[in-house]
């Protein structure tokens, strides 16, 4: 097990020198025990506790009040793992100073050291306003679970030319605007490894 409390400093550090990133979703106290156990770089508090853990349909029911609640039981249990808190439909989107305040819950209440964030291109103002309130961002393209009815269920994202140049452009974009991370969900494995 690492001594050495992992920061978005070493995520990047290990990226930069080939290193494996092992990252898992965690949503309360007694799995993130478990996991501490185990050497595990960084662990997502996914929206996805909304379908896992509380029996909705999708990922646009849970609450920002729920989010912080599961972030506060992960963060309780681990001591090494960066935990990085996903922000929930409507907690970023609609405007980014609304956006700044919901991610600073998450440092604050939850004890989260970053959020992470659905969107490419079009959420950049937002991301960036998220940096300069010195809270590290996680983005996340291809299948963004936030989208589903845009996308018409869950589908595999980046299939055609344009829609794979739209995702390394977004993931450049991301990065330019100081992402420490992106998630990339259910695109092609050739476009995942361009970006």
């Amino acid at each position: 097990m690492s001594l050495q409390k992992i920061t978005a400093r070493k995520i990047i550090e290990k990226k930069q020198n080939g290193e494996k990133i092992v990252t898992i979703t965690s949503y309360d106290y007694s799995f993130a025990k478990l996991v501490n156990e185990s050497n595990i770089d960084l662990i997502l508090v996914g929206d996805s506790l909304s379908m896992v853990m509380l029996g909705y349909q999708n990922t646009l029911s849970v609450t920002m009040d729920e989010m912080i609640h599961h972030t506060k039981a992960v963060t309780r249990g681990v001591s090494n793992a960066m935990v990085v808190g996903d922000m929930p439909f409507l907690s970023y989107k609609v405007d980014p100073t609304e956006a700044v305040k919901n991610a600073g819950r998450f440092i604050q209440e939850g004890g989260a050291e970053a959020v992470k964030v659905e969107g490419g291109t079009e959420i950049l103002p937002t991301v960036k306003a998220i940096i300069d309130a010195d809270i590290q961002v996680m983005g996340h393209l291809g299948l963004t679970p936030q989208a589903i009815y845009k996308f018409g269920g869950f589908m595999v994202q980046g299939k055609t030319t344009d829609a794979a140049k739209k995702l390394v452009m977004d993931a450049l974009n991301l990065q330019e605007a100081g992402v420490f991370a992106i998630v990339l969900e259910s695109i092609p494995w050739q476009v995942a490894r361009l970006i």
